[in-house]
């Protein structure tokens, strides 16, 4: 069967597109609860695995678990390409190298058997971990929480600012304080013991000894519990609009693949693709128009 990647999707491609990345529908909603389930089985068979004395005791089973479960993870990545419109776009995106990160060390194991001369088959497994990212894709609080993040990324940058300046001068004074004697041997230094301690971790690598030492150390503690409530803050207050906001969909450009778009709109607010309708049976969704 020939068909151009690059047309605007239609008849089967549009079905299993909407069923696989858009979970508006009946079927959309089976297929991401059948892959949320694949992919947690999956994590739990590499936390097994990893046991030695299990691993020891039952490698084949462990063996065909993964081949299993890397077959079809690759089939699930290979539709996805070739229901999109652009797969570049998709193969570049962050969700595409999450997934080709889900399947291809398993592959690196076999085509490259000498890796096993040089690292411990832990490494490769460990690697396969990258599955549980793919579980974001399927959770509306993930996404949310993206977006609050997203949003709030300016403020939280100009804290994350005003943090380092106060570091960067607490620790040089403590330098000039404490100096290279108790064991402040230089200003980086002096600032790794800054942010330690205002971050409340305290170490305890590094400790001032004299009495001014100790006040100053005082003071950038209580103020780093106070500064503990600022991200919180920015954070909350953005979850909460992005709750006002109207509900989230899966409605997905099919240019640029950004998801998140009302019901009503018409056009994509990233690319400004138009956005055709997609069979939904979702009440959120009640003015899409069907295929």
């Amino acid at each position: 069967m020939k068909f151009d990647l690059g047309k605007p999707l239609e008849g089967w491609r549009l079905r299993l597109y909407t069923i696989i990345f858009e979970s508006d529908t009946r079927w959309g909603r089976r297929f991401d609860h059948a892959l949320l389930a694949a992919i947690l089985f999956s994590i739990v068979v590499i936390a097994v695995d990893s046991v030695d004395a299990i691993h020891s005791r039952h490698a084949t089973v462990f063996f065909w678990l993964e081949w299993s479960l890397t077959a079809l993870f690759t089939l699930e990545y290979l539709t996805r390409i070739v229901c999109v419109r652009h797969p570049l776009r998709y193969m570049v995106s962050f969700y595409g190298l999450v997934d080709l990160l889900a399947i291809l060390p398993t592959y690196l194991a076999l085509v490259y058997p000498e890796i096993y001369a040089l690292v411990d088959i832990r490494v490769l497994r460990l690697f396969r971990a990258f599955r549980i990212f793919r579980l974001t894709a399927y959770v509306n609080e993930y996404q949310g929480l993206g977006r609050a993040l997203i949003a709030s990324r300016r403020k939280i940058m100009v804290f994350l600012t005003a943090v380092m300046m106060i570091v960067l001068v607490m620790g040089t004074i403590m330098y000039i304080v404490e100096g290279p004697v108790n064991g402040f041997t230089s200003v980086p230094i002096s600032v790794y013991w800054a942010i330690t301690t205002m971050t409340t971790v305290g170490f305890g690598d590094i400790t001032p000894k004299s009495d001014l030492g100790r006040m100053i150390a005082s003071i950038m503690m209580l103020v780093g519990w106070g500064t503990l409530a600022v991200p919180t803050g920015i954070l909350t207050a953005e979850i909460s609009a992005q709750r006002t906001a109207h509900p989230p969909t899966t409605r997905t450009c099919h240019e640029c693949l950004t998801e998140g778009h009302s019901p009503e709109a018409n056009f994509c607010s990233h690319c400004g693709a138009h956005l055709p309708g997609y069979l939904t049976d979702s009440p959120a969704a009640p003015r899409l128009k069907p295929l």
